[in-house]
């Protein structure tokens, strides 16, 4: 019988039927291709079960990393490992690098965020802390546990390419991330600024607070600097490259990393599609004639 010892920390049979049914999360995402509703974002909606928008961003990604440090710090006593191997080390920093940045300081760079409904909340915390439960116990001990282990399949020289080569993917998506999202920060300061909102834009401010099912009316702009010229969503994109090299990283028998950018992919594929359709119905489909959702010249 499983008992809260076998899950947290995560046993290994714990942990081996967790990877082994998140890889099937994209059978969820099937919901998004059906139903056009994702009350966050662009698509917030009036509701009581709003929360405010950096409050929720925040808590909903910040389970993950926590997750996968929780899993480095109790599992390898368990297992009776001394020391995790500097490859593991380096891909956890690694993820939790893009988790600081991505839960903790993008949503509160960003001048404002529309309300996140509860639902999106929740189901974003049950992601995060089954991905981080899964990515951890694999890097914790239930991966490899030596750098002789990494070497087990590949000679030292390809492990350095490839190790190589996926960081520096890893690296340019990371990196392009941060810059698509700035130049979404500096278009909606501007508009800010432009409508002179100084003392209107702080009681709008005040009351979202106060009430977290209100809603933000916002200026939109099509972006066109960067990746912004050919999709409509490059911090996708960038986000897929990133994780991508990360896996490349890890190897093929990272399969933790694989089951993460597929399920990454599942899910801000459909959200990536609508999220043009709400673009064309704004700004008209002339202005976005040759702009994609996501892949440059092809979705």
């Amino acid at each position: 019988m499983t008992t809260i010892s076998d899950i947290l920390p995560p046993s290994r049979q714990t942990w081996v039927w967790a990877t082994f049914l998140f890889q099937f999360f994209p059978v969820v995402t099937v919901i998004q291709w059906c139903v056009n509703y994702y009350p966050a974002g662009k698509t917030s909606i009036h509701s009581r079960w709003n929360l405010p928008g950096k409050l929720a961003w925040a808590t909903m990604e910040v389970p993950g990393f926590l997750m996968l440090l929780y899993c480095l710090h109790t599992l390898p006593p368990l297992l009776d490992l001394t020391e995790l191997p500097i490859e593991n080390q380096i891909m956890a920093s690694l993820f939790v690098i893009h988790y600081i940045y991505r839960a903790l300081l993008a949503p509160f760079l960003n001048p404002s965020m529309s309300p996140i409904h509860l639902l999106i909340w929740a189901s974003a915390v049950a992601f995060q802390l089954t991905n981080g439960l899964v990515i951890g116990g694999y890097l914790a001990g239930y991966g490899p546990t030596t750098s002789a282990a990494w070497l087990a399949t590949v000679s030292p020289s390809w492990l350095r390419i490839r190790m190589f080569v996926g960081f520096l993917l890893w690296l340019l998506g990371f990196v392009g991330n941060i810059i698509h999202d700035e130049i979404l920060r500096n278009i909606r300061r501007s508009a800010r600024y432009q409508k002179g909102q100084g003392i209107a834009y702080r009681k709008i401010k005040q009351r979202i607070l106060r009430h977290p099912s209100a809603k933000v009316s916002k200026v939109y702009e099509l972006p066109r600097k960067g990746l912004f010229s050919w999709i409509l969503f490059p911090h996708y994109f960038c986000e897929w490259a990133e994780w991508a090299g990360w896996w490349l990283m890890g190897g093929t028998m990272f399969v933790p990393g694989r089951i993460f950018l597929f399920n990454e992919i599942a899910t801000m594929t459909p959200r990536a599609l609508q999220g043009r359709e709400w673009y064309i119905k704004k700004f008209g489909e002339q202005r976005l004639k040759g702009v994609k959702a996501i892949i440059p010249g092809i979705l």
